[in-house]
């Protein structure tokens, strides 16, 4: 069990936070960070194709109504719906991603022979990643570019890097 905390100043109080808290707190954060970087790069690509909303429309329509009205996706009009409902899954699954290599990295920080190990199933999980979504989910690969996809998810990868490189900076990786 851990025992030490981080101090957080809350108004003029120092409340100490365990370490465990704090190593959670930074994965919801980097995945929130990793969510919306790929749902504003998809809003990009929509509203510069003419179709703002189009994407977490088909992946709502996909997810939440097994594909039913995918079978011409660009005649899909935009759902609110969809999008509210797709955008919360999103976001819930970033957080449990973000939490894991939260605690991945504080296992890397105490030993850090742990850390290319760590990077090496970063790399497997994005490339099953796109396997598993050309495999899986063609409807959506219709409508959908995987490039597209692809660059996103390296995006959010990046910026959730950066994000945990700027709270760890002095991480060190050896094989």
């Amino acid at each position: 069990m851990m025992t030490e905390s981080s101090s957080v100043r809350v108004s003029e109080h120092r409340v100490q936070v365990p370490e465990i808290s704090q190593v959670y707190v930074e994965g919801i954060i980097a995945g929130l960070i990793g969510a919306a970087t790929i749902a504003i790069w998809f809003l990009i690509l929509d509203v510069l194709n003419g179709r703002p909303l189009h994407t977490p429309t088909v992946l709502g329509t996909a997810l939440f109504r097994q594909s039913a009205g995918l079978d011409a996706p660009g005649d899909l009009k935009v759902s609110l719906e969809m999008v509210l409902m797709y955008t919360w899954v999103h976001a819930l699954i970033f957080c449990m991603i973000g939490g894991g290599a939260s605690k991945l990295i504080a296992l890397a920080e105490r030993d850090s022979n742990l850390g290319f190990g760590i990077l090496l199933f970063f790399v497997f999980f994005e490339f099953a990643f796109i396997v598993v979504a050309l495999v899986f989910a063609e409807p959506v690969l219709h409508s959908l570019a995987w490039p597209a996809i692809l660059v996103g998810n390296l995006l959010a990868a990046a910026m959730m890097v950066a994000y945990f490189r700027r709270h760890h900076a002095d991480l060190a990786i050896r094989p």
